[in-house]
């Protein structure tokens, strides 16, 4: 079989543009999430409502926070390789 070998990294729901403005995100996604809780002693149950906002900075959850942390910082420094119906991440060809 031939080795094929994706020309692009495939675009990601999870990526950001930048590790700059991902870890930006992240900031105001913790951080909303943090004080949502941490500021119910001093202003009541309507800072819950930072929560939401929080989840929307993170794109849903913590987690895929993470998993996009780890796309934008590995686009296009990988490539996948299948050789013989074997795949392989290999450094990209700079």
């Amino acid at each position: 079989m031939p080795t094929t070998d994706t020309a692009a990294p495939t675009p990601s729901g999870f990526a950001s543009a930048s590790v700059p403005r991902h870890l930006a995100r992240g900031g105001v996604g913790f951080g909303a999430l943090i004080a949502a809780f941490a500021l119910i002693p001093v202003f009541g149950p309507a800072t819950l409502l930072l929560a939401p906002a929080g989840l929307v900075a993170l794109r849903g959850c913590p987690m895929c926070w993470a998993i996009g942390l780890a796309e934008t910082v590995s686009r296009g420094r990988l490539r996948r390789a299948c050789t013989d119906g074997r795949c392989e991440l290999k450094p990209a060809a700079r």
